[in-house]
C-alpha cells in the first residue's frame, strides 16, 4: 500500500518522546493506523453511496452507508491515541533556528506532501481491475489522511504553546474534536476539552468522515486520473485545515514559544 511509503523531511524522524504515545515501529514516515478489520461493505463490493436509489434498494444503500461510516469513525477514534506527536522541545531540536511561524510552515508542508502521497497511492491502486478492493482503498485513504492531519494538529498546538491538557486519551480526544470541527482547541472553554467520547463528538466525527468520504470518491476514478485527483484534493484539504487551526492558535498563542 502506498500509504506505508509516505515520507518527507519536514515531518522529521519518528520520536519516542511523543506527546501522545509512541506507536509500534514500522516503515519510517508511514501514516499511523489502527489495526482491525476494514469496515464492513456490501458483499458485491459496491462502495458506499453507489447503487440503486429507489424504494427498498435506496434504503438498503443508506443503511450500508451508515454502517460503513460508523465503523470508519471507530477506526479513527482507535487511531487517535496512537499518533506519534513530537513535543515542542523535540521539534525545535530537529529544526533549530526557526521562528514559530517558520516551524509551523515546515510542519504544514510536510503534512500536505504526506496527504498528497496517500491520495496518489490510493488513486493509483484504484486503477487495478478489482472492484471489491475499492471500499478497502477508500478506508485506507481516509484513515491514512486522518493520521497525518491529527499529527499535524497536535504538533501545531505544541508549536503555538497550546498543548491540550490531560493524559494521552484526553489529549487525543481534544485533537479529535479539533479535527472534526477543523478548528483549534480553546483552552479557556472547558466544553472543548471534555475527555468523554460522548455522542455529540461521535456525531461530529461521523459528519466529518461522511464529508471526507464524498470528497474522496473521485480518487477512485480509473487509470491515473484518480491518483492525480487524490494528490491534489488531499493536499488542498490538509492545507485548508492547517490554516483554520493556525488562525485559532495565533489568536490565543501564549507562553515562551509563541514568539
Amino acid at each position: 500500500m502506498a500509504v506505508e511509503g509516505a515520507r518527507d523531511d519536514e515531518r522529521g524522524p519518528q520520536d519516542r518522546s511523543a506527546s501522545l504515545v509512541p506507536f509500534e515501529r514500522g516503515a519510517e514516515g508511514a501514516a499511523p493506523h489502527a489495526g482491525g478489520p476494514v469496515p464492513s461493505v456490501p458483499p458485491d463490493g459496491t462502495p458506499p453511496g453507489y447503487g440503486p436509489r429507489s424504494g427498498g434498494a435506496a434504503r438498503r444503500v443508506r443503511a450500508r452507508t451508515q454502517r460503513y461510516v460508523h465503523a470508519l469513525t471507530e477506526r479513527v477514534i482507535e487511531l487517535a491515541p496512537r499518533v506519534p506527536v513530537r513535543d515542542v522541545e523535540t521539534l525545535r531540536r530537529q529544526f533549530p533556528g526557526l521562528s514559530t511561524e517558520e516551524l509551523a510552515d515546515r510542519l504544514v508542508a510536510g503534512a500536505t506532501r504526506s496527504a498528497a502521497a496517500v491520495g496518489a497511492g490510493v488513486g493509483g491502486a484504484a486503477m487495478l481491475p478489482v472492484p471489491p478492493a475499492l471500499p478497502a482503498e477508500l478506508t485506507a485513504e481516509i484513515v491514512g489522511v486522518a493520521g497525518v492531519e491529527l499529527k499535524l494538529i497536535a504538533e501545531l498546538h505544541e508549536v503555538y504553546g497550546r498543548r491540550a491538557p490531560g493524559n494521552v486519551r484526553e489529549r487525543a480526544t481534544a485533537y479529535l474534536s479539533a479535527w472534526a470541527s477543523e478548528r483549534g482547541i480553546e483552552l479557556t472553554r472547558p466544553a472543548t476539552l471534555s475527555a468523554a467520547m460522548n455522542g455529540e463528538l461521535r456525531r461530529r466525527l461521523r459528519q466529518q468522515i461522511t464529508k471526507r468520504t464524498l470528497r474522496t470518491l473521485p480518487n477512485l476514478a480509473p487509470f491515473l486520473i484518480g491518483a492525480a485527483a487524490g494528490a491534489v484534493l488531499n493536499r488542498r484539504d490538509t492545507a485548508r485545515l492547517a490554516e483554520r487551526v493556525r488562525a485559532d492558535l495565533r489568536a490565543g498563542a501564549t507562553g515562551p514559544h509563541s514568539g
